[in-house]
């Protein structure tokens, strides 16, 4: 989890991708992931760069449910 940062009541990390396109499979990856967890997180995507963060706004800050999510991102990225 050293590459998350926590940033108003969330996990955040920016992603750079090699292209546009890695940069929009990325994302497709990890929403698909989201929906099969029913947990989703905000994105920001800014040409090659993806920005991620995690947070339960039921919860008003960051979960254990996050930090798992956090974790499986990072793998999403790295695959």
């Amino acid at each position: 989890m050293t590459d998350w940062d926590e940033q108003a009541g969330a996990l955040v990390r920016e992603f750079e991708l090699p292209t546009f396109p890695a940069a929009i499979e990325f994302v497709d990856r990890l929403a698909e992931l989201a929906e099969s967890e029913d947990h989703h997180p905000d994105i920001d995507i800014r040409y090659r760069r993806v920005t991620v963060r995690w947070s339960t706004h039921s919860a008003g800050g960051i979960t254990d449910k996050d930090r798992e999510m956090a974790e499986r991102t990072s793998a999403l990225a790295a695959a």
